[in-house]
């Protein structure tokens, strides 16, 4: 009895050698290796640069102060990617309901419209707080404020946003958005 339980642990150890090579070792490796061949800019990180100098991922929103920059939306995080996190205020909470109000006068002051006309996007959060995304409508009320303190045409700006703008995943999957920190670093 006793030399069949040696044999069956000494199988036990072999079998999780093999599976700890194979499966902790070549796989992660052959998938590493695979990912930096098919898909470079993704597996690094999706690292924006700006005049060669790494300046952002284009996955993670940032805070742009300042009329020059396009604002993205509100982030609960701060947008800090270790603090990645929505208020967990729900729909009819009264301090939510308050906040969304006062961001919706403070961008309407600044872009110059009505309040009516400012999207939901730019006075909501996204769920992680990192969201780098903005609706093109959203974009658009943006773009003679930018044109006007860069001294730049509101066409040129229009051309840029139009540039940094991505349609739906596979033609219907998602709504299409304007990607800030690269419209951003565009403009830089």
């Amino acid at each position: 009895m006793k030399g069949k339980t040696v044999k069956q642990f000494v199988v036990a150890v072999r079998v999780l050698l093999v599976f700890t090579v194979v499966l902790g070792i070549a796989y992660p490796l052959a998938m590493t290796g695979l990912a930096q061949v098919l898909f470079p800019g993704n597996a690094n990180g999706s690292i924006v640069k700006v005049d060669g100098k790494e300046v952002a991922s284009d996955l993670i929103g940032q805070q742009y102060d300042g009329p020059q920059w396009f604002h993205t939306r509100p982030s609960a995080a701060k947008y800090d990617g270790k603090a990645s996190a929505a208020s967990q205020y729900g729909p009819n909470n009264a301090d939510l309901l308050k906040l969304v109000n006062e961001r919706r006068e403070q961008i309407a002051k600044l872009e110059g419209v009505d309040p009516a006309q400012v999207p939901p996007d730019a006075v909501t959060a996204s769920g992680s707080g990192l969201d780098p995304a903005i609706s093109p409508a959203y974009a658009a009320l943006q773009v003679d404020r930018v044109a006007r303190e860069r001294g730049l045409s509101v066409a040129d700006v229009q051309k840029l946003v139009q540039a940094n703008t991505h349609g739906r995943v596979l033609g219907f999957l998602g709504e299409p958005y304007v990607n800030v920190v690269t419209l951003n670093a565009a403009l830089a």
